[in-house]
């Protein structure tokens, strides 16, 4: 009797190992991708595309002015998207993941002529969907010499 329970225990175990496509969410290229992706919604001025990459729960911190979920963030973000041109752009240095379902980028924001302006910081989450999807965001002016 023992040995199958512990039997059975071991076939439970093996089935929460994580395995295959799921694995390879925990990869931080994956998790730069995911930022890139985001990014890119800018230049190309897909706000439905950068709303796809926002968690319904979200904060952005918004220079201490908390946008809490989804819809706020839009809602302030929309502005942003409304002329032909991006007024920024963003891109990852650094992506690393933490336990199993959380992860952070970090890199600089760039004015249109290319300098910096400021650097970002995302925490993202993966969803149940197997998509990482961002659950804060905030970011703060660089000093200009």
């Amino acid at each position: 009797m023992l040995l199958r329970v512990c039997g059975l225990m071991l076939l439970l175990l093996a089935g929460c190992a994580v395995t295959g496509p799921r694995k390879a969410a925990f990869e931080p290229t994956r998790l730069a991708a995911a930022e890139s992706a985001f990014a890119a919604t800018m230049q190309q001025r897909d706000f439905a595309a950068f709303a796809a990459h926002i968690a319904d729960d979200a904060v952005f911190i918004n220079g201490g002015k908390p946008l809490r979920g989804k819809p706020a963030i839009l809602e302030h973000w929309q502005a942003f998207f409304k002329d032909a041109a991006a007024p920024f752009s963003w891109s990852p240095e650094m992506a690393e993941i933490g336990g199993q379902y959380l992860g952070y980028t970090e890199g600089p924001v760039l004015d249109p002529a290319g300098k910096v302006i400021a650097r970002f910081v995302t925490t993202w989450q993966l969803q149940p969907d197997g998509e990482w999807r961002v659950v804060f965001d905030n970011g703060h002016d660089v000093c200009q010499k």
